[in-house]
């Protein structure tokens, strides 16, 4: 790694300290680098690689391709055959959005609702699709922007494989939505039975949290997966899926707590501070995810870069 950072750190005093402990510190799996080298490439691609700008740009995309995104599940609920699954929807978007920001999205999905845009070949859904499609795109790009990724695809392949990837999400948030409507009747039925009280052991809470776990799990994994050319050489289960993973789920909670005590938007804003909330939700989580992803740069750069070593 760079011998000029490492002697200006190890002049510090404390640091010093800290930069020798590190090095003693073996990561497995990276054949002799240590975790200082690891958190050095990790600061340099975070520094390097204009994390926040890119943060923007996407969260900028994503938030522009929400909305399609729920007119193409809602387009899709006459053909799942799940009672329920509407509200279901609605229950789960609630859950996941910051407070005070639901009714805001509610009033444009019961838009949505109201002026149907026709079936799968209606001009409104393919739009969804292609408007979908560009958010993801715009995620692979931010990824592709890395201080440590240097192969990036074409226009027209990183397209189409951003069209398979928000169909896949599309997928797994559908059978997320199922999984828990199919689980709370489960619930019921114990109940009905009067086998053991469920509300007691809290199950429902517990099953929803470990259904919006592994759905943010799946989602992020395959993100980092299909979103550069190098992904295809990242695991499901990454140190940077996990981190993204953890990170968000306590971004989410405090959040809330940001928004309910401290965050004054709607008095400052009126009805226009729901967007700021939301925006401001979406750019932070597009910072986590941008952390976890270089993360998994970082660690394939290593592992590259240790194979070259032992070539020479």
């Amino acid at each position: 790694m760079s011998k000029e950072i490492e002697e200006k750190l190890k002049k510090i005093p404390i640091l010093n300290i800290l930069v020798t402990f590190l090095q003693k510190i073996k990561v497995p799996g990276l054949k002799g680098m240590t975790l200082y080298d690891v958190l050095e490439m990790y600061t340099v691609g975070i520094v390097r690689g204009a994390l926040t700008t890119r943060a923007g740009g996407i969260a900028f995309s994503f938030f522009m391709a929400v909305f399609p995104f729920l007119l193409f599940i809602l387009t899709l609920i006459p053909y799942i055959p799940i009672e329920g699954f509407q509200e279901g929807l609605f229950s789960f978007i609630k859950e996941i959005l910051p407070p005070q920001t639901f009714d805001a999205v509610n009033t444009v999905l019961v838009d949505i609702i109201n002026n149907q845009y026709g079936g799968l070949l209606s001009f409104g859904f393919l739009l969804s699709i292609f408007l979908m499609t560009n958010g993801v795109n715009a995620i692979f790009g931010g990824f592709e922007y890395s201080y440590h990724v240097t192969d990036v695809r074409n226009v027209f392949k990183s397209y189409f494989i951003s069209l398979g990837v928000s169909l896949l999400m599309s997928f797994f948030l559908i059978v997320t939505i199922i999984s828990l409507i199919l689980y709370q009747v489960a619930l019921s039925k114990i109940d009905e039975k009067g086998w053991f009280n469920t509300n007691d052991l809290n199950l429902f809470f517990l099953g929803k949290g470990l259904l919006f776990l592994m759905m943010i799990f799946t989602i992020v994994a395959l993100l980092f997966r299909y979103g550069t050319k190098q992904g295809k050489e990242t695991k499901f289960f990454s140190a940077g899926a996990l981190l993204t993973t953890v990170v968000s789920l306590f971004t989410f909670y405090l959040f809330g707590i940001y928004v309910v005590k401290f965050a004054q938007y709607n008095q400052l804003y009126g009805s226009i501070g729901t967007l700021l909330i939301l925006m401001l939700f979406v750019w932070l989580n597009s910072i986590i995810l941008l952390l976890g992803f270089e993360l998994n740069a970082s660690l394939y750069s290593l592992r590259h870069q240790n194979k070259s070593f032992k070539k020479l």
